[in-house]
């Protein structure tokens, strides 16, 4: 017999099966000779409290075998001679609109401008290194998109949008710990996450769809408002009537590409602020109540949103035992973000804590009309490589110094590897967004006794939360409301935003465009 049950228990009891037996036969009054197995559902921490407690949803095989079924991929048919369908991007929306497209019996061809996983290791490198950014190369561009390495986290709320354990599920046929099926906030990890996007390239090319990399698309063919081809880098022009655009969120030249060819887009407000850094250990002790971590306990999170001057602050990407990467994607500037490897034992935590924007708030950059959001993104970045010293250096200051109004006169080393420039942040950011993280940051010390602490220290800017375009689409066909046989996609489209929602859509694109084709 199977029983499903929900129970609390101290971490050290969710981590050996033996005292989960004893505890749940206990508490439920089953023998303990009489499960078989127990099967964990979900699992969440509860640490409101000073005695931590793990929430597990469970079944119990009371008297039953437990017979294990892996989870298995589709049937993938072989569509090397099947009608083709041209993805731009192999980020997650464009690696898993070419998984549908092959479940559905279409033929994907993916162009990406950037490298494999592998060959993008030593561009990272350079970044890291020697302050040299490859414009189709980098954190945000290459095979994977900007998760592949700056995280792989796949919590979403955008669970309306679509189904999100299908995707789970695909992940863990790939090649991921199938604990993401259970965890409330699941996580891959930068070092384990290559290897499921090669897994999946793989699939696709072995079931006869195509992937080529260094294939930048810099050109749209179009004839009475219908997509005709694409035109590539090297001067081919690829003949085709479905494209799939899933560019991601940094894909700057397709935005001023659409705008030049009058193709409707859209300013689209994003947040925009800094990613703080902090001792792992303190966000422990704030979080756990506890001097030491328990050895039961992960690195811990946190989220705070707070109210501030009339905006949205809030915490966004947090990277318990991570470290602060250098994301930018042209030279003149500079971009952080956060990532974790998959056991997050790094020392420390770091957090992009950003501002909710307005369409007001890009009036400077009016004359731009659509791509106003956008160049309002990139002169603050531009503005921080100038800082800088004109190299990956990110502008940087203590915590509490900031608050105080000092220019740290010295920095600690944190985990940004190019290295840090101590400035004032008013040098950084428009007056508004100065205020809003100053005092953003004495609300925050209010949820989080400890936080505001010159042990953190703040780096500049956290500046690609999402993209600051929208492609418009039909709601119901998914093509752009302007040209048929083009579907925006995922994030650089505006309608996604992480891992998980940007494959739901480009499941939903990939589905879209072959009813069209039915």
């Amino acid at each position: 017999m199977q029983h499903e049950l929900t129970t609390q228990v101290p971490p050290d009891i969710a981590a050996s099966p033996d005292l989960l037996k004893k505890n749940i036969a206990a508490k439920n009054g089953i023998l303990e000779s009489d499960i078989r197995h127990i099967k964990i559902l979900k699992r969440s921490i509860d640490a409101r409290q000073k005695n931590i407690k793990i929430n597990l949803k469970l079944i119990v095989f009371v008297q039953e075998d437990f017979v294990d079924t892996p989870i298995e991929l589709p049937e993938y048919p072989e569509v090397s001679n099947a009608s083709e369908i041209v993805i731009i991007g192999a980020g997650p929306a464009g690696l898993f609109a070419a998984l549908k497209c092959i479940e559905l019996g279409y033929k994907p061809i993916v162009l990406e401008r950037g490298k494999d996983v592998q060959m993008r290791r030593r561009d990272l490198k350079a970044i890291n290194r020697d302050h040299v950014v490859n414009e189709d190369s980098n954190y945000c561009f290459g095979e994977g998109g900007a998760g592949t390495y700056s995280d792989g986290k796949l919590y979403t709320r955008s669970k309306k949008r679509g189904d999100v354990n299908r995707i789970l599920k695909l992940l863990v046929g790939f090649g991921a710990t199938d604990q993401i099926l259970i965890d409330a906030h699941p996580h891959i990890g930068t070092n384990k996450l290559p290897g499921i996007i090669a897994a999946i390239r793989k699939k696709i090319i072995d079931q006869g769809g195509e992937v080529h990399f260094n294939t930048r698309v810099i050109d749209f063919e179009i004839k009475n408002s219908k997509i005709t081809g694409v035109t590539l880098q090297d001067g081919n022009i690829l003949m085709t009537n479905k494209v799939i655009l899933a560019t991601g969120h940094s894909a700057r030249d397709i935005f001023e590409l659409l705008y030049r060819k009058k193709i409707k887009i859209e300013a689209k407000p994003f947040a925009l602020g800094v990613r703080v850094e902090h001792p792992q250990q303190l966000i422990d002790k704030i979080q756990y109540s506890c001097e030491v971590r328990g050895p039961y306990l992960p690195p811990s999170p946190y989220s705070i949103v707070k109210q501030v001057r009339g905006r949205g602050m809030y915490s966004f990407c947090m990277c318990p035992g991570g470290v602060i990467a250098p994301c930018a994607t042209s030279p003149g500037e500079v971009v952080t973000n956060g990532w974790s490897p998959s056991k997050r034992d790094q020392p420390t935590a770091n957090s992009g804590i950003v501002i909710e924007l307005r369409e007001e708030d890009f009036k400077e950059y009016a004359h731009y009309g659509p791509l106003a959001a956008m160049y309002f993104q990139k002169s603050i970045e531009q503005k921080a490589w100038h800082l800088g010293g004109e190299t990956q250096r990110v502008p940087a200051q203590k915590l509490v110094d900031m608050i105080t109004n000092k220019v740290s006169s010295n920095l600690p080393e944190t985990s940004y590897k190019p290295g840090l420039t101590s400035v004032d942040m008013k040098q950084v950011f428009p007056e508004f967004i100065y205020k809003v993280l100053k005092n953003g940051f004495k609300e925050f010390d209010k949820s989080m006794r400890g936080y505001l602490t010159n042990d953190a220290v703040i780096h500049a800017p956290e500046s690609r939360t999402s993209s600051p375009v929208r492609i418009p689409r039909d709601f119901k066909t998914l093509e752009h409301v302007q040209i048929k046989g083009l579907y925006p996609c995922g994030e650089g489209a505006g309608y996604a935003g992480g891992i998980i929602s940007a494959a739901i859509d480009g499941e939903k694109c990939a589905q879209a465009c072959v009813n069209t084709i039915k």
